[in-house]
């Protein structure tokens, strides 16, 4: 599995460097693409409107409008219903959406969900009518369950820090390095935070983050805190040290108190707590490094996730399109994706505003024109890939409880209300729901 994570991350950055520039026309795999096909077969197909859910930063919203627009433009017949957000909020409408067989014709799907969804027979089979030949087979496998295909990658996408490098610059404090350890981040911290005002502060309290948790106790060597096949694995000596090293941060003013590291909205312009300077440095994925870059161009960078006796980042497909089962427009559907991975055309429009894009071809056309921040993305790859840890998807039934219970229970003791053993305890109790 760890072989065919690394395999992603260096594919795509072979292309970046091949000599060659393939497919330079309207579609990159050399031929008609099945929305064109569509297109030229169905000029006077009756009108087809797609409801299309996507969450992200402004700069994602922007580029997928504008390509949706260009997708009308080419097949009139087909206009679409969009409904995006930032991710807070988005996986329980979604939820809920699916759950009354009302979800959206397209559906932007995290891979942490596909388990669920597809094991709820909640998604529409895309083995057929979207040409995949030209992303890596590992890429495409990740949208797989029980063999059959439900998701199509959108990204190539790695785990890291993203940080106010022109902030760090002006405290005159040595900036975060690939490579670094859990000591050096916490040290960070400490030696930002005695430079910045009272109520500035450094890091993020990941005291109640799964993701953050995740990548801590993997880097100890104990595993995945939920194993790819569902069992629990918190480890409690681990997440003990990992706890209450953030109570001791929160005492030293390191990390916002509760209260204010409980509003922040990830990728939000104004509510998101790097992009208001409230903290200096957040986890993040390569794929969300064009939201922060929009809100402040030039200002941040990224860095690979600290390190313990172990790595701690992985690599991951950054997101898939899903149709819903309960779509009456399932081939309409899968034209538009077709287009949206294959096109020059929607590449033009989209850049990596979901990642490194998938297509092998479509990336060899890019790379004339990536920008500094795309080059930043595929730089975080290339450092994460050479040890990256096995990619775990999130285990079926589980999600409730790593998005939801593991939250509720690490807010309780960053507001105090829960001593950290009490918490532990509360954790294994919980788990018991899900075994």
């Amino acid at each position: 599995m760890r072989k065919q994570m690394r395999t992603w991350g260096l594919l795509s950055l072979t292309a970046l460097v091949a000599a060659s520039l393939a497919g330079c026309g309207s579609n990159t795999n050399g031929q008609q693409s099945a929305a064109d096909a569509g297109a030229s077969a169905g000029s006077g197909d009756k009108p087809v409107k797609l409801r299309i859910v996507w969450w992200g930063s402004q700069a994602r919203h922007d580029a997928t409008l504008k390509a949706l627009d260009a997708y009308t433009k080419k097949h009139p017949n087909v206009t679409f219903e969009p409904e995006f957000s930032g991710f807070d909020g988005y996986a329980d409408k979604l939820a809920t959406q699916a759950a009354a067989k009302n979800a959206p014709d397209i559906i932007q799907m995290d891979p942490a969900w596909l388990s669920e969804y597809a094991g709820r027979n909640q998604l529409a089979d895309l083995s057929q009518g979207i040409h995949t030949e030209d992303v890596d087979k590992s890429l495409v496998d990740s949208g797989k369950y029980k063999d059959k295909l439900y998701a199509i990658p959108l990204g190539n996408n790695a785990t890291g820090m993203v940080f106010n490098k022109n902030a760090v610059d002006k405290l005159g404090i040595t900036p975060p390095a690939n490579g670094w350890t859990w000591d050096q981040y916490f040290q960070f911290g400490k030696d930002a935070k005695a430079k910045l005002d009272k109520d500035k502060y450094v890091l993020m309290d990941y005291t109640a983050d799964y993701t953050m948790y995740t990548a801590y106790q993997i880097s100890q060597g104990k595993g995945y805190p939920i194993t790819v096949d569902g069992k629990f694995n918190i480890d409690k000596a681990t997440w003990l040290a990992y706890v209450n090293k953030y109570t001791e941060l929160r005492k030293d003013g390191v990390v916002p108190p509760p209260d204010v590291a409980s509003t922040d909205k990830e990728s939000d312009a104004k509510l998101d707590l790097m992009n208001n300077d409230t903290v200096l440095m957040k986890r993040s994925f390569a794929a969300l490094f064009p939201g922060y870059e929009g809100v402040k161009p030039g200002a941040y960078t990224l860095v690979t996730q600290p390190k313990g006796a172990q790595s701690s980042g992985w690599l991951k497909p950054s997101m898939f399109w899903s149709i819903s089962a309960d779509s009456k427009y399932v081939e309409e559907s899968k034209k538009f994706i077709d287009w949206f991975i294959n096109d020059t055309e929607a590449a033009d429009i989209l850049g990596t505003t979901r990642g490194v894009p998938v297509s092998k071809k479509v990336l060899d056309y890019l790379t004339p024109k990536l920008t500094a921040s795309d080059k930043l993305q595929i730089e975080l790859i290339k450092n994460v890939s050479p040890d990256a840890q096995p990619f775990n998807p999130g285990a079926k039934g589980w999600s409730n409880y790593t998005a939801k219970d593991f939250k509720d229970i690490g807010e309780k003791v960053m507001f105090g209300k829960m001593a950290p053993e009490a918490a532990y305890d509360e954790l294994v109790k919980k788990a018991k729901d899900y075994q």
